[in-house]
């Protein structure tokens, strides 16, 4: 009889170690989050009149591990709940083939009982029938419950993986009124709690497996339910995308493998590829929204400076880990004694759009300033002011005790309200804000007057911000975005502006006014003698809307000068389809006239060449016979917005080898490369991103043109010698060799003795005295 070889297909099972302890639901949050959840747990606290019943699984699914992990969590929740007859009354049932009822919600009427009882519940065993379960309670209600005069919650503690049907005793509860929780425990089926929960489900489902996560998810829904409410209100409910996982087991195919096949009513044996398949378990993900409660922590505001690490001790304390040059002041951050001699008067908004908030944030502000920044033998002098429709001087400048004395006024200054008139107060303070502080003669201290700020003026502020520059006050100003552009107006700079995004950016600006408070600018060069030359793009690549703000431009930095025909002598010129002198150096010796001159300047179109403007200014401006005067710095300020350059290298060098140096403004989105080709040895180049940006430009312009005018001349360069006479430097000063007939101190005067071209003569010697600087003659 033929044998028949019976080979079986073997499935090979394979199951990959998973821990018990791995998280279920992930809430996807930073550490400090998770951190802010777990704290607030320790804070929420039901009172309300409501009956909970735990619902509990324990049969053989489930097991002995997972049942203690849903009595844990049931003991969690019960921390939370003010158990007492009148208020929160908790029951519990464990079920399994049956349910058991472990005691009613009459029972126990203290947390510590049923928390005590809860522990003693013992692990039933049996199959999952949570249907069953669930129709006990739609039987008999909740055992010594209130009915239905509170709100009755029921907190089903499962696998999931019921052996009856679940949907329609859960929907016959939830129309009963029963707000349902479905909490998983081990592996659940995500879909059967879903089916468990109460509307809206992601709210309603959470798993026992992270006992700490998911007491905050049903205490933050019955809040959100208005069913409980938590004595903090800072405390809020949000949403957080999370994550659930499910094992579940899957087939795999592997391979194939011969066997061997036998047929009936035959005797052959076929030979065939058999499918080759595995078994494995693995984690099934789900997305989901998570609703958690967090609560504002100490360390919110991150007080720990310069890289220290904020450590929170409970709701409201903490500590700070400083690096080891910051570990001996609080917060990190170091003593910032004010070692200048300076008189400073605080001016605070507190009008109704500042807000209180506001207003408080400015006075905390201060006072930080006042502590970081005032010691004993500080030679700083401090008054604070405040204003809304009229100022209110609190304590002017430097008639306080001492500084924990005017820490008392400053928090005992009232909220105003009303109007915004920052510059009504702005008079006021300049005339009456420094009280018997102010001093005359080399005893007067510098005034610094820092306004403080967050809503915008409702009345006039340029003229009142004038009127306190001139009274030699210095303006600094500190608020939000929103007043950034009227804090510029006001203090003339931006960088006299210091502009916050909130309350602890805020703080983080007190070293940056310290600095400017005790920085002392760099001396101006206003009385220093200097021939200013300004060449202006005028071409249609720039337009006439441009050009006028280069007008402006140029305006606002000649009022930094002294024009006077001894000191500082300023020209201009245009190019554009052709270059045009609109006025040379010694044709406007006041600033009247060269402002007057400035604006009537012609714009005037086409195509510009850079290079043709420089050769201009070296040939027919940048001269002796066109105003120049020897032995004075000269420096030409070239604004341009980048089209025709190509042909300037050549003569930009040629002006800085004559002494006169150039600074190249370059104007638009993008700097081009021929533009930093002018920059010259010294990066004599600055970039601006607009026109309408050219005045946040102005201080560094002017440092770079002060810087220049102290940089030591040659009274030879560029050459006061006239009719390519030679200079020749002589004792501190200089003498003209003449050539061709010319003669005289410069050149300048025929000679009457009628001698032919020079050729290759010797130079004729001027027959007067060496001359000293000056205007040379004509």
């Amino acid at each position: 009889m033929p044998s028949f070889l019976l080979l079986e297909v073997l499935f090979i099972f394979l199951f990959s170690g998973v821990r018990q302890s791995h998280p279920l639901q992930e809430v996807h949050v930073s550490r400090e989050t998770i951190g802010k959840i777990s704290a607030a747990n320790k804070m929420m606290q039901c009172s309300a009149a409501v009956d909970v019943l735990f619902l509990i699984d324990g049969s053989h699914s489930v097991g002995k591990g997972s049942f203690e992990r849903s009595k844990h969590f049931a003991i969690m929740v019960c921390d939370a709940l003010d158990i007492n007859p009148e208020r929160v009354r908790v029951g519990a049932l464990q079920f399994s083939s049956a349910p058991r009822l472990e005691f009613r919600l009459d029972s126990f009427s203290s947390q510590q009982e049923v928390k005590a009882k809860i522990k003693r519940m013992v692990f039933k065993g049996g199959r999952t029938d949570t249907g069953l379960a669930l129709k006990y309670l739609l039987r008999k209600g909740f055992p010594g419950g209130r009915n239905a005069s509170v709100p009755q919650i029921l907190v089903v503690a499962t696998d999931g993986r019921s052996q009856g049907q679940v949907a329609l005793p859960a929907e016959q509860l939830k129309e009963r009124g029963v707000t349902i929780f479905a909490v998983g425990v081990r592996f659940p089926r995500w879909e059967e709690l879903h089916t468990l929960a109460s509307e809206p489900r992601e709210q309603h489902v959470l798993t026992a497996e992270q006992a700490e996560d998911a007491t905050n998810g049903l205490l933050s829904t019955l809040s959100k339910a208005a069913v409980c409410t938590f004595a903090s209100p800072d405390c809020k409910v949000q949403p957080h995308p999370c994550e659930r996982k499910t094992l579940e087991t899957v087939r795999e195919l592997v391979g194939s493998a011969p066997c061997w096949r036998g047929s009936r009513g035959t005797e052959a044996v076929l030979a065939a590829l058999c499918p080759f398949s595995s078994w494995k378990r693995v984690f099934l993900t789900h997305p989901a929204t998570c609703y958690r409660t967090t609560c504002p922590g100490a360390c919110d505001s991150q007080p720990c400076q310069n890289g220290g690490t904020c450590v929170p001790e409970g709701r409201d304390r903490y500590h700070c880990l400083c690096p080891p040059a910051f570990g001996g002041e609080a917060n990190c951050a170091p003593k910032l004694s004010l070692e200048c001699r300076v008189d400073v008067l605080f001016l605070l908004a507190s009008s109704a759009g500042t807000t209180p908030e506001g207003f408080l944030r400015a006075k905390a502000f201060v006072k930080r300033f006042l502590q970081a920044s005032l010691s004993e033998d500080s030679r700083a002098r401090v008054g604070v002011a405040w204003y809304s429709g009229e100022l209110a001087l609190a304590v002017p400048v430097g008639e306080y005790r001492d500084v924990p004395a005017l820490l008392g006024s400053l928090d005992g200054l009232p909220f105003g309200g009303g109007a915004t008139l920052t510059g009504h107060a702005l008079r006021q303070a300049a005339d009456h804000g420094f009280g018997s502080a102010a001093r005359t003669g080399r005893d007067r201290l510098r005034r610094v007057l820092v306004l403080l700020t967050e809503s915008p003026s409702q009345d006039e502020v340029a003229g009142p911000a004038r009127h306190a520059r001139a009274r030699e006050l210095l303006l600094l100003g500190v608020g939000t975005e929103a007043v950034r552009a009227e804090l510029e107006e006001i203090t003339g700079s931006p960088k006299r502006v210091l502009v916050h995004a909130g309350p602890q950016d805020l703080f983080h600006r007190i070293p940056e006014l310290r600095r400017k408070l005790c920085s002392r600018p760099r001396p101006g060069c206003q009385a220093q003698s200097l021939d200013l030359l300004f060449v202006l793009d005028a071409s249609a690549s720039v337009g006439p809307e441009n050009f006028a703000q280069m007008q402006s431009f140029v305006r606002s930095l000649t009022l930094q000068f002294d024009v006077n025909p001894d000191v500082t002598q300023v020209g201009l010129v245009v190019y554009g389809s052709r270059v045009q002198t609109a006025f040379g150096l010694d044709t406007h010796l006041t600033h009247a006239a060269v402002l007057r001159a400035t604006s009537q300047a012609p714009y005037l179109g086409g195509v510009g060449s850079v290079g043709t403007a420089l050769l201009h200014v070296y040939d027919k401006v940048m001269t002796v016979q066109r105003g120049a005067r020897p032995g004075v710095p000269k420096a030409v300020v070239l604004l341009t917005g980048g089209m025709g350059v190509e042909d300037a290298a050549v003569p930009i060098r040629k002006l800085r080898n004559n002494g006169v140096s150039a600074l190249v403004v370059g104007v638009g989105p993008v700097l081009r490369e021929a533009l930093r080709r002018l920059a010259g040895p010294r990066d004599s180049l600055i970039h601006v991103a607009s026109y309408a940006d050219l005045r946040y430009q102005q201080d560094e312009l002017l440092e770079w043109i002060c810087a220049e005018a102290k940089r030591p001349v040659s009274l030879c360069k560029p050459s006061p010698c006239l009719h390519e006479g030679t200079c020749v430097l002589q004792n501190g000063s200089y003498r003209c060799e003449c050539r061709g007939g010319w003669q005289g101190p410069h050149c300048g005067n025929r000679s009457l003795r009628g001698d032919g071209p020079a050729g290759g003569q010797q130079p004729y010697p001027s027959q007067h005295p060496p001359r000293r600087p000056g205007r040379p003659g004509r």
